[in-house]
């Protein structure tokens, strides 16, 4: 299925900001219509916002899998139905708000800092994922560069998510649910490579099973109430809560442009 995007929409600035952790980078050539490997040429102010027209990827988000090729010009291959592109990859690629648009309300002389740098990164967007998918890989990603991060994600996926397999018979595993997790032994979470973050780990799907906190919650709660109760989660600590609650919600449409834009992030994850 080929989706048009016209808005901010680079599939490597957005692998590469350190929110997702189950991107596969492919080989687009090999994505391409009839393995032409062809692709329209763009002008550099499309180019800058839209990606090369190079990239192609495997994303495993929650239990969906997609794979997503861009064809160049705007224009995107989804291998997936038009029902799961509405009902799930819009809504997680953010496509609802436009991005594009919110840099353009930024006046440069008022706040050209926030300009330059939403230009700078245009082209990302921030994903909207699943709250405890979201949870437990910022848990894992404490002190940590994004490699590591992936692998301990992709082996606890092994180690007790629900294997599934893809459009192309590619098997893979969903991201575990909290009771899943929460059996695991000590030892199976040292398996995954958590180091001390395995306790953190665990410590979080006791208190999701138990209900002690409630994240489904916590998308409508002020930032207040957000910041405390993730913190009252052992091994949780303020970066770690900030950097969730300004992924959860960044921004109200209409109201602060720059939450849009904020998204707090560890110099230490670019490193590869």
């Amino acid at each position: 299925m080929i989706i048009q995007i016209d808005d901010d929409f680079d599939l490597d600035r957005i692998a590469d900001s350190g929110q997702c952790f189950r991107w596969e980078r492919l080989d687009p050539e090999e994505e391409s219509p009839h393995g032409t490997g062809r692709r329209e040429r763009l002008d550099p102010e499309e180019e800058s916002s839209h990606g090369t027209g190079r990239s192609a990827y495997r994303i495993i988000a929650g239990a969906e899998c997609l794979y997503l090729t861009d064809l160049g010009g705007g224009r995107y291959e989804f291998d997936c139905t038009r029902e799961k592109y509405d009902g799930f990859w819009r809504k997680y690629f953010d496509l609802e708000e436009n991005y594009r648009a919110i840099r353009g309300r930024i006046d440069p002389a008022s706040d050209p800092f926030l300009r330059e740098a939403a230009d700078h990164e245009k082209g990302i967007r921030i994903l909207r994922q699943d709250p405890w998918e979201m949870l437990i890989t910022f848990i894992i990603s404490q002190n940590r560069n994004i490699p590591a991060i992936r692998r301990s994600v992709d082996m606890l996926s092994a180690a007790c998510g629900e294997r599934k397999t893809d459009s192309r018979g590619r098997e893979y595993y969903a991201f575990p649910l909290p009771a899943a997790l929460r059996a695991l032994s000590e030892e199976k979470l040292s398996d995954c490579r958590l180091g001390y973050r395995g306790k953190y780990v665990h410590a979080a799907a006791e208190a999701v099973c138990a209900g002690e906190i409630d994240l489904g919650s916590l998308l409508h709660a002020d930032e207040e109430k957000t910041m405390a109760e993730l913190t009252a989660l052992f091994g949780v600590g303020v970066k770690v809560a900030n950097m969730y609650t300004r992924r959860l919600r960044p921004s109200a449409p209409g109201k602060s442009i720059s939450g849009a834009f904020c998204m707090p992030m560890k110099k230490r994850q670019w490193r590869s």
